[in-house]
């Protein structure tokens, strides 16, 4: 009792021990006898309190009751310690028949006496001596260990990558919170409403992506906490040389785990997060969206383009805007061109890569190259229906999109079939169904208007081509193809008849 409430007081400063033949000097301060010679052998002060001390008290009698109070402290001490080593000596007996523990079962991770093994508790279970059992558990987690060292480094890895996701996120969303305030402000006060709504979309965007991040983050980060822990806890028991206590460490919290379950990699499931985050088309033509919303208050001046047939089956109108399918001949051969040398009338259609830009263009930016468009037989014939009077025509712009975002508009009018889109993926009309039709895949879609004009927005970037009903900007579906080869241009397929009354125009703004 007197070391455990008093051991400050019965300690000595110099050996930091309990006292032996102690002796007090006249400041009060208190020392062992040995440790107060070899200090006032080099210096006449006390270590304590730095007061000078006389010569005569190097021959200081013995303080005989810190002396019988250090002797108890020092017996109580020894007492601990002996009932601390008697408990251990008990605890590696069986706690249930107080046999000593020689067995190792493996079916439930523990240490076990020969009386468990043929108990009704382990019945049917395998066993193991004691020094076999630590010997294989050692070289599994020998092995685990190895293992170990590469799970962690790779949910490092995982955790840094994810961090730089959610910052490059961040900046994106930032990024286009800047240009979508700048283009606002072109579009004075009317558009304040329209900008406040974009740009809480696109605040959701980035709640939503970045809260996934931060999941998936604290997910790996969770995992290659409890992967730090079990090394520290596994390379503490390898630690270990008694094969018994080794046994003893590794069962004792161990819930009957195998080393192989225990060690199993915790973020191999986990994958890290990637940004998706965009606005679409509101990304790269936002003010041509918000101008085709506001054509009540925006009177935009129509630029045209002169056209050119080449074909018997196509008629060009006088104004240069519409085709017709005149179908004269038997062959399916037709086509128009948009040439980028011929002398215009006095116009010119745009579009962001299709269209050039008009000098006096509402939405100037959205491209540099005139584009021509040449019909005549493509890659991708629709089947022939067994009417002489009709056939399909594919045509390809004959300006290419190598890079960047597209947009441009195409009036089908009351057409009863129509393919329109870029090489391989296009967006399909025939007799009220509409389907999207990428490579080798055709997906039907439900959608009940029949839209006279639609809009065809290309992203190279993302590798997205969406689809809109153009009149109202309503989205009518979206598909993703992989770039097999670059530039790509735009696909149209029409169906030419002997008689045809509704021309496929390409819209002029």
């Amino acid at each position: 009792m007197a070391s455990a409430f008093y051991s400050e007081d019965l300690t000595c400063a110099v050996c930091l021990t309990i006292f032996t033949d102690p002796v007090t000097l006249p400041c009060g301060h208190s020392f062992c006898r040995a440790c107060l010679t070899a200090v006032l052998s080099s210096q006449h002060q006390c270590p304590q309190c730095r007061t000078d001390v006389p010569t005569e008290a190097k021959c200081l009698p013995t303080s005989h009751i810190l002396k019988s109070i250090a002797e108890k402290a020092k017996e109580a001490a020894t007492m601990t310690a002996d009932r601390g080593h008697a408990k251990a000596e008990v605890a590696e007996l069986c706690p249930e028949h107080e046999e000593k523990l020689k067995l190792f079962c493996v079916t439930d991770q523990q240490l076990a006496c020969i009386i468990c093994r043929d108990g009704e508790k382990h019945e049917g279970h395998k066993f193991k001596p004691i020094k076999e059992a630590a010997a294989s558990l050692r070289q599994e987690l020998g092995k685990g260990m190895e293992n170990l060292c590469g799970y962690i480094l790779a949910a490092e890895s995982q955790a840094n990558t994810q961090r730089e996701e959610m910052i490059k996120t961040k900046e994106k969303s930032q990024q286009l919170k800047t240009q979508i305030h700048r283009q606002f402000e072109e579009m004075h006060q009317f558009l304040r409403k329209r900008e406040d709504e974009i740009k809480n979309e696109l605040k959701h965007k980035e709640e939503d992506a970045v809260e996934k991040m931060s999941e998936t983050l604290n997910a790996i980060e969770t995992a290659l906490s409890e992967s730090r822990e079990l090394q520290g806890k596994v390379a503490s028991v390898l630690e270990i040389t008694d094969s018994e206590r080794f046994l003893k460490s590794w069962t004792e919290g161990n819930s009957r785990m195998t080393p192989a379950h225990l060690l199993r990699p915790r973020a191999n499931n986990l994958q890290v997060v990637k940004s998706s985050l965009s606005l679409g088309p509101h990304e790269s033509h936002l003010q041509f969206f918000m101008w085709k919303e506001m054509l009540r208050v925006v009177q935009p001046r129509a630029e045209l383009l002169s056209l050119r047939s080449e074909s018997t089956d196509i008629t060009v109108s006088d104004d240069g805007r519409s085709l017709f399918g005149t179908r004269k001949s038997n062959q399916a051969e037709a086509g128009f061109v948009f040439p980028r040398d011929q002398p215009r009338k006095s116009s010119q259609i745009y579009s962001s890569g299709v269209f050039g830009q008009a000098a006096h263009s509402p939405f100037s930016g959205f491209g540099q190259n005139a584009a021509s468009f040449s019909f005549g037989n493509g890659p991708y014939p629709e089947q022939q229906k067994n009417n002489s009077s009709s056939s399909t025509n594919n045509a390809f712009s004959v300006s290419k999109f190598t890079s960047g975002q597209h947009y441009w508009e195409i009036d089908v009018g009351h057409r009863d079939y129509w393919e329109l889109g870029i090489k391989d993926n296009f967006l399909k009309y025939d007799s009220q169904k509409y389907a999207a039709c990428s490579a080798n895949i055709t997906t039907k879609l439900a959608f009940g208007d029949k839209p006279r004009k639609i809009g065809i927005y290309l992203n190279c970037s993302s590798e997205k081509l969406s689809f809109y009903d153009a009149d109202n900007m309503t989205h009518i579906h979206t598909l993703g193809f992989k770039l097999k080869s670059m530039p790509l241009s735009a696909y149209v397929n029409i169906r030419s008849r002997a008689s045809d009354p509704n021309p496929l125009t390409v819209c002029w703004y």
